[in-house]
């Protein structure tokens, strides 16, 4: 590897087993003024990425170890969040699908001139600049958001980028991840702090009453109205409204509340005259909107208005690193709110856990740690065996599944991340070959029911090399 260090104007990284192309790239972009390191192969890219900070990742998707396009995610995870420009030998429109919804700032077909392979990093590397030129520092405001594994930096990042602006902001994650959280935390950073934060509970919205609930009602608008209601679109005027679930918002309201985010003006129920209502909207969900969209059962305008800014959530069982962060915090939070003792983890809860694939991600977390502190209630310890018992099974489980791994001869013993990830893809793709022999290859039903989202059923079917043809 070649990493000669200069104090230059930004770092780049070029991960390619190509290597008089790698040569080339590299002492083209030394020549611009910059600090260019090059390995050839994912495991050491990461290993790279990891210790170095880097603004801009070439990363070639045909390595000797696997496809970049399957480790996209913890390229763009490490510390620096760097860009990512992928790079092929072999031109697909899959590829580039996959490429740019994963978050990469460019997809580029190989061989092509090392001028239009630059076009791109000078790209990348102003919009940087611009960024850190134009960001005030700000001390952000996150209560109980815990930790600081890169992957939480990464969307506390874009609170902050959110903080600065009045753009509406969708934020995605699966249930339990903290959405409501960090709409909060947008909303406590902004200019709007000092305003209300009024929540929407989208999914127990009736659709009879949803208006009413909205846009509010005058005395006598319907039966049962026997006086006049402010809606809580009016009620988060000079501040932020909060949509919880905005998947669920009945498909007759949502060109309603189109016209009513464009325009800021809104009728109640029984009203002569509009009224205004200067809000910031934040929604979130653990749905796919796109597909969504896409099926006719959310409208596609209301998507393009609602992501002027998107954060995505990471699931507790990528975020390990904040485990033991999050587990503490919420132990000695318990203990306190229960006029407890502060009670001790044995000496292998934390590697327990961390075998648990947590489903409901970081509230599942927290309500198994107020189960496990109350079985202890009169123990100085805490224990495995105070968990609920269908996560001690699961646990139990995954440790015997372990074990089966550590004795396949392999001259070492894996880390837990290893038999975790291990298990996974095996659990992986025994479902999805099942799943698409079963529904002979129909991938809009294989998504249906898998409930991935189509970039994500693509990449997994490369990943595992499923057929996808009969």
């Amino acid at each position: 590897m070649d990493n000669q260090k200069h104090d230059t104007f930004s770092r780049v990284l070029i991960i390619d087993d190509d290597r008089l192309l790698t040569e080339m790239l590299s002492d083209t972009i030394k020549k611009m003024g910059h600090d260019v390191s090059y390995v050839h192969t994912i495991k050491r890219g990461l290993s790279e990425a990891s210790k170095n900070n880097y603004d801009v990742i070439f990363l070639d998707v045909g390595l000797p170890d696997g496809s970049g396009l399957d480790v996209l995610d913890e390229f763009k995870n490490v510390a620096s969040a760097p860009e990512i420009i992928i790079f092929t030998a072999n031109g697909d429109p899959l590829g580039a699908e996959m490429a740019i919804e994963g978050g990469a700032w460019d997809y580029i077909e190989k061989p092509t001139s090392l001028n239009h392979m630059m076009l791109p990093l000078k790209r990348a590397l102003k919009y940087r600049e611009a960024k850190k030129m134009r960001r005030p520092q700000l001390v952000l405001k996150r209560d109980k958001i815990i930790g600081n594994g890169a992957p939480i930096k990464a969307c506390l990042d874009r609170v902050v980028e959110a903080s600065y602006s009045n753009g509406s902001v969708l934020i995605t994650g699966e249930t339990g991840t903290g959405k409501e959280l960090f709409a909060l935390a947008i909303h406590e950073n902004s200019g709007r702090k000092d305003k209300p934060f009024v929540t929407v509970d989208c999914a127990s919205l009736t659709e009879s009453l949803v208006e009413s609930i909205l846009f509010g009602h005058e005395k006598g608008a319907y039966t049962g109205a026997h006086s006049r209601r402010e809606g809580l679109v009016k009620q988060a005027n000079k501040g932020t409204l909060f949509l919880d679930e905005i998947g669920e918002l009945p498909l007759t309201i949502q060109k309603s509340f189109l016209r009513v985010l464009n325009e800021r003006r809104f009728r109640p129920l029984g009203a002569k005259e509009e009224e205004e209502s200067d809000f910031r909207l934040i929604a979130a969900t653990n749905r796919d909107l796109e597909t969504m969209s896409k099926e006719g059962v959310f409208r596609d305008d209301l998507l393009y208005r609602i992501r002027a800014f998107t954060i995505n959530l990471p699931p507790l069982r990528e975020r390990l690193d904040d485990l033991e962060e999050l587990v503490k915090y919420h132990v000695d939070r318990i203990c306190k709110r229960d006029n407890l003792e502060t009670k001790e983890l044995s000496n292998d809860f934390l590697d327990k856990l961390a075998l648990y694939k947590w489903p409901g991600n970081v509230r599942e977390l927290v309500a198994a740690l107020d189960r496990a502190v109350g079985t202890a209630l009169r123990e100085p310890v805490v224990y495995t065996r105070h968990l609920p018992n269908n996560i001690r099974v699961k646990i139990s489980q995954a440790s015997l599944r372990a074990a089966a791994y550590r004795d396949t001869g392999k001259g070492r013993t894996p880390t837990l991340q290893e038999i975790r990830e291990a298990a996974m893809e095996r659990a992986e793709r025994d479902y999805l070959q099942e799943l698409m022999t079963r529904e002979k290859r129909e991938l809009k039903r294989v998504g249906d029911i898998s409930g991935l989202s189509k970039s994500r059923l693509y990449e997994l079917i490369s990943k595992y090399k499923i057929e996808r043809k009969i």
